[in-house]
């Protein structure tokens, strides 16, 4: 098996998710007692959060460059980044290494299209995510057709994540919200959800909801799974 790097620490709960997903699907590839050879970065959150202007993301690429340098040089293969949001700034760290990064849209835009689900897609995540081009143009590349955000719903959206689902608190009220949020979409059109944002994991059930939801967070494990044992197909986790 190939040894992968993850920068971690946006937020803890999303990189411990990251964690225990690529371990899992690796041991239902090769084994119970198989784990994945990995090489952790978990950086501290605080300086990278509230990012406001150029000034504030360019200082946060400074950041996981120098973090993507130090694992590059410590032996990974390839690298993910375990956040959605900082996917704003693949492109500076993708050129600073020699070595491959996973693109978390590259992997929920190929999995889309795989699966046939290109129309009427609703993107939740940060603000960021929900409203900025960075994300939603990658996946527009694979042929998916999004719907404009609803502004409506953004701020709170991100309130949750960042307020609760970040510091590790799954309230109901938020869990409410979402399903509330989600049966709306299908009732207005959409045809599919992309959870673009691994902490959502903690308040919406992939499994028990009206409209298909591709889980990008897990969604990108399986593709490094399947990075690191070089196989055709990513165990599922």
């Amino acid at each position: 098996m190939r040894k992968l790097g993850l920068i971690g620490g946006m937020s803890w709960v999303s990189t411990g998710m990251y964690y225990r997903w690529i371990n899992r699907g690796v041991q239902r590839h090769a084994g119970p007692m198989a784990s994945a050879p990995l090489l952790m970065e978990s950086l501290d959150f605080r300086p990278l959060v509230g990012l406001a202007d150029e000034s504030d993301w360019d200082r946060a690429g400074d950041i996981l460059i120098e973090s993507a340098k130090r694992l590059e040089g410590a032996g990974a293969g390839a690298l993910v980044i375990c956040a959605n949001s900082m996917h704003r700034l693949y492109d500076r760290v993708a050129d600073a290494v020699d070595i491959d990064i996973l693109h978390i849209a590259d992997a929920v835009g190929e999995r889309m299209a795989a699966k046939g689900a290109l129309n009427a897609a609703s993107l939740i995540g940060t603000r960021n995510v929900m409203t900025e081009s960075f994300y939603r143009q990658r996946l527009v590349s694979h042929g998916i057709d999004l719907l404009p955000p609803d502004m409506a719903q953004v701020e709170e959206v991100d309130r949750i994540i960042y307020e609760e689902l970040m510091v590790g608190e799954a309230k109901r009220s938020s869990q409410r919200f979402f399903r509330t949020m989600i049966t709306r979409l299908e009732q207005t059109g959409a045809k599919a959800v992309i959870s673009a944002c691994t902490e959502l994991d903690m308040v919406i059930d992939v499994d028990a909801n009206i409209l298909p939801i591709f889980d990008s967070a897990r969604i990108h494990c399986e593709a490094a799974v399947d990075w690191i044992v070089d196989g055709s197909q990513a165990a599922k986790v």
